[in-house]
């Protein structure tokens, strides 16, 4: 008889392994709780600093590391950096997850790429689904800090992304025409479904779309294809 992987809320197929770093113990313990009473997410180790992140990340190779941003030895800014430069692509995402509701914060840990970044006054479902949505390539930010970052990347001179220059607007890395119109009508914050009524497509060709426009651009998730389509004027603020 045929058998399948179960089919997880992450949609992996098996369950999300999470590293924890935070240099507060006890805060370690809440967010191991919170995610460990969930049968699709076990957590797989902890770390109190970022050099110790950075080393069991590429030890263990969990999917998603939440990192927390100010902790001894390595700044969880530069864990991130060191984390995602050295995984790639297939590397873990990196959720950051910080008490300050600071910008130059939000645009470093993107600068660094991470995948999400939430502030720690959340509920802990918000922990729980952030956790699945960057586990599955997505990228997450805090809605109450879309607004500020799209604005921020949109205007000329706003904040450096780390991510490597790419072609034009014109012929960004050779996408088909519907490519092209996935990736504007990303940047603009549509979801899956908007799209596909958009373009009067079914979803999963949308995601099959939106995946080969990551693959070709060599972008981990969404959040750095919409910074990408900014900084390249595929789209415009407020067009």
């Amino acid at each position: 008889m045929e058998s399948f992987a179960p089919v997880t809320a992450a949609g992996i197929g098996r369950p999300v392994r999470v590293l924890l770093a935070d240099d507060q113990h006890l805060v370690r313990t809440g967010f191991r709780v919170i995610l460990e009473v969930e049968d699709d997410i076990e957590v797989v180790g902890e770390a109190a600093d970022g050099e110790r992140a950075v080393a069991m990340a590429r030890a263990i190779r969990p999917d998603v590391v939440l990192m927390d941003v100010q902790m001894p030895v390595l700044d969880g800014l530069a864990a991130t950096s060191m984390i995602t430069a050295a995984g790639g692509p297939d590397g873990p995402a990196v959720l950051v997850l910080t008490t300050f509701d600071r910008d130059d914060y939000l645009f470093a840990a993107l600068s660094a790429g991470a995948s999400g970044f939430l502030l720690k006054n959340g509920t802990p479902e918000d922990l729980v689904e952030a956790v699945r949505v960057v586990a599955r390539g997505d990228g997450l930010i805090a809605p109450a800090l879309t607004r500020r970052v799209i604005a921020a990347f949109a205007r000329p001179g706003g904040p450096v992304t780390g991510l490597a220059r790419r072609p034009t607007a014109a012929q960004p890395a050779a996408l088909t025409q519907r490519e092209y119109e996935v990736l504007e009508l990303l940047a603009r914050g549509a979801s899956n479904a908007e799209i596909a009524a958009a373009l009067h497509v079914g979803e999963a060709t949308v995601k099959t779309h939106v995946s080969r426009v990551l693959a070709k651009l060599d972008l981990r998730d969404r959040v750095q294809a919409v910074i990408f389509a900014y900084e390249h004027g595929i789209v415009q603020p407020g067009g």
